[in-house]
């Protein structure tokens, strides 16, 4: 717990971060090892039959309860009863850091990361060393592991001595089992402090010490107050109501995402859309002819800006209070309106640039391009939606886009469902695309 408190107070990208790299590669190396000095084919050819037995048998293995089967109802209860408890008692501390270190995934990484990777790896890594072990036990152990079943600490060390270097190898399998502890705990001291902090970016050290020291002592308690049995009992007696909860969440992420697809796909109305046919000859001649880098940055600090600061004179005289942030190095430059309680709009533009094919380049009656770079300036805005070019806007037409966009932020912030997206603390979240 010690370690834990440190770890935890370092921060998720250092302590956090360290140990739990440290813990994966020691697991694939001994992984490895076993694969490897192991009944190598023994264990490949069971991974596989083990996968499709599975998958052969999912429905029946899913919704099996074994009340018809007296013999075996105690080991539904001791094992997988006891495991649903245990991983949902510990899902709110989970969840929430795993969602932490996530921000900025997308839902397909997330599955991926969280659910299918590590399913797949406890797939392989239940086939190895269980299947060795099995294998051990019937041609070289004759029954000794067997009969140390009920005794897991003391069958894992033992299986370990069949194998070569067993002593570095238990050795090992001690550091991974106590790094894995210390990197539950620092998670869960983690997730504590940020509920007790709401979520603050900073908070004092001593407070997570506090955490840490809490869940040493209450940890201490139950295992002096009837040992691993308090402790599983206590994890049933919280896993069932939050059982509820996670079916109140399951909802509440439905009505989530479908409140999110209509936010990113709320459309713009026709009627906004600048173009016409007035300018139809210049904007002609700009798009069969290619701006040079110095030509973009060059538009970008004058009509741009200046379409800009037209805009912040007109937004000061209706009371409004705005931002033209410009950045020369990083040729980008923003209208910013900022608010107290919900998020910022913010309309952005900075120079892109996109390779062209060759079959453009060599292409005679297509503009043409002396380049493989094609320059222009594209538009960002705060809630990280895609941009687009607006080289062919005029300054009036620029500034048409700009309260287009506002018009579009000032009817979502209206809708009263999209308040879980206009918080004040996503201020910071927009990116430059």
């Amino acid at each position: 717990m010690s370690i834990a408190v440190i770890s935890a107070t370092s921060g998720v990208e250092k302590g956090v971060k360290l140990l739990s790299n440290i813990n994966i590669t020691a697991v694939i190396v001994i992984l490895i090892f076993i694969l490897i000095l192991g009944p190598t084919v023994y264990l490949i050819g069971s991974f596989t039959n083990g996968l499709g037995n599975y998958i052969n048998n999912f429905f029946d293995l899913t919704f099996n309860t074994h009340v018809y089967e007296s013999k075996t109802l105690p080991w539904f209860y001791n094992w997988t009863i006891l495991y649903w408890a245990w991983w949902i008692s510990w899902s709110p501390f989970v969840g929430l850091f795993i969602a932490r270190i996530s921000k900025g995934r997308s839902i397909r990484e997330f599955i991926g990361a969280v659910l299918i990777i590590p399913t797949l790896f406890n797939f392989i890594w239940m086939s190895v060393l269980g299947n060795s072990a099995i294998w051990m036990d019937v041609n070289v152990a004759h029954g000794a592991l067997s009969n140390l079943v009920s005794d897991p600490g003391g069958l894992m060390f033992k299986f370990l001595e069949y194998l070569p270097l067993a002593k570095a190898l238990s050795y090992m399998v001690i550091a991974i089992i106590i790094i894995f502890f210390v990197t539950s705990a620092d998670s869960g001291i983690l997730v504590m402090n940020s509920i007790s902090s709401q979520n603050a970016a900073s908070s004092p050290k001593w407070q997570m010490i506090f955490w840490g020291f809490l869940l040493a002592v209450l940890s201490l308690m139950l295992l002096n107050a009837g040992g691993l049995e308090a402790l599983q009992t206590m994890t049933l007696i919280t896993a069932l109501p939050f059982a509820l909860v996670m079916l109140m969440f399951t909802v509440s992420l439905t009505k989530a995402l479908l409140i999110d697809y209509k936010y990113y796909e709320k459309g713009i109305s026709v009627s906004t859309i600048p173009w016409s046919g007035e300018f139809w000859k210049s904007r002609l001649k700009q798009m069969v002819s290619y701006h040079t880098k110095e030509e973009i940055a060059t538009l970008i600090s004058t009509k741009v800006k200046t379409a800009f600061e037209e805009l912040q004179m007109e937004f000061s005289s209706n009371g409004i209070v705005s931002e033209v942030q410009e950045d020369s190095e990083a040729q980008t430059i923003e209208f910013v309106i900022k608010h107290e309680e919900i998020n910022r709009f913010m309309y952005g533009v900075k120079m892109h640039s996109q390779q062209v094919s060759d079959t453009m380049i060599s292409e005679n009656n297509l503009p043409e391009m002396h380049t493989r770079l094609r320059y222009y300036p594209k538009t960002y805005f705060g809630d990280s939606r895609e941009g687009y070019d607006i080289q062919y806007f005029t300054q009036n037409e620029l500034i048409s886009d700009v309260l287009k966009h506002y018009e579009r932020f000032l009817s979502i912030v209206a809708e009263e469902s999209n308040e879980m997206f206009i918080s004040s603390e996503n201020n910071d979240a927009g990116s430059q695309n």
